[in-house]
C-alpha cells in the first residue's frame, strides 16, 4: 500500500524595511510553495507472491445411465428398472486434499437429495477416499467395500437377509466404508483394515460419527443413518427412510 506524504514549508515574515506606510492597504499574503510530494511503497510489486489459485466450485450433473453401464449391478427382475436410475457425476474432496470427479447411480427420486448433501461435504473440504459405481467391482460388495469405494445402487440383497436392500432400489449409499465399517453387534467386522475403525466416536479423516455434520446434512434431507442401528451397525450406510 502507497502513503503519499506531502511536506509545505511556510515563508518567512515581510522585511519591516519594506513594509508600506501603516495608512496603505496591508500587501496580500504569498501562498506557501509546496515541496515535490514523496511516495513510499510497502513492499515491492515485483516480488509479490501471487494468491494461489482457488480450488473450483462444486459441480454436478445428472443424466440418464444406460444399460450398458450397469453390466453387473442391474439385471431383469430387479426392484427398480435401470431406466428410473439416474447418473450423478459430481465433484467430492479427496483424501490426498484435493477436488475429483466421482459418479454415483441412484433413483430419479432422489437425484435432488444427492446433490444437496455432497455439496456440503465438498464445501467443507469432508474427504472422501474415492467414488467409482460398483460395477468396477463387478458388483461384488465385498470388494468394493474393501477397496474403500464409496458407492450407492447395487441390485442385491440386504446383508443377512433374503430381503431387497434399500441399494437395490437406488435410494441407499455406503461412505468410505474402511472409516466406517459395517460392525455386528458383537463388535466384529469383515473386513481386516477396518478393524481399527470398530468403534464410535473415533477420530479419523473421513470418520462419521454420531451427531456430526455428516449425519445431520443427511438427516435435513430424510436419509437415516445406520450407525444408529440397534445391535449391528453399519456406519458406512444411508439410506431415503432407513433400511
Amino acid at each position: 500500500m502507497a502513503f503519499a506524504v506531502i511536506a509545505s514549508v511556510a515563508c518567512g515574515a515581510a522585511n519591516p524595511a519594506a513594509a508600506p506606510p501603516a495608512t496603505s492597504a496591508p500587501a496580500a499574503p504569498q501562498s506557501p510553495t509546496p515541496e515535490p510530494s514523496a511516495e513510499r511503497t510497502t513492499g515491492s510489486p515485483t516480488t509479490a507472491t501471487p494468491s494461489p489459485t482457488a480450488p473450483p466450485e462444486f459441480t454436478a450433473k445428472v443424466s440418464r445411465v444406460s444399460r450398458d453401464r450397469l453390466p453387473y449391478s442391474w439385471r431383469p427382475g430387479c426392484p427398480v428398472h435401470y431406466r428410473d436410475l439416474r447418473l450423478v457425476t459430481l465433484t467430492y474432496w479427496g483424501f490426498d486434499d484435493k477436488p475429483h470427479t466421482g459418479e454415483l447411480v441412484v433413483r430419479k427420486t432422489v437425484t435432488d437429495d444427492i446433490v444437496t448433501v455432497f455439496r456440503k461435504l465438498y464445501d467443507w473440504r469432508w474427504p472422501i477416499y474415492q467414488m467409482k459405481l460398483v460395477d468396477a467391482y463387478k458388483a461384488d460388495d465385498f470388494d468394493s467395500i474393501d477397496a474403500n469405494n464409496t458407492s450407492a445402487f447395487n441390485c442385491r440383497q440386504a446383508t443377512g437377509s433374503t430381503s431387497w436392500s434399500n441399494h437395490a432400489y437406488g435410494e441407499a449409499i455406503d461412505i468410505n466404508p474402511r472409516q466406517n465399517p459395517y460392525v455386528t453387534a458383537d463388535g466384529d467386522t469383515a473386513h481386516d483394515n477396518a478393524r481399527k475403525f470398530t468403534e464410535r466416536p473415533t477420530k479419523g479423516k473421513g470418520v462419521i460419527n454420531p451427531g456430526d455434520k455428516v449425519v445431520k446434512a443427511f438427516a435435513q434431507v430424510g436419509w437415516e443413518w445406520g450407525g444408529y442401528w440397534s445391535g449391528t451397525k453399519d456406519f458406512q450406510h444411508f439410506s431415503k427412510g432407513g433400511g
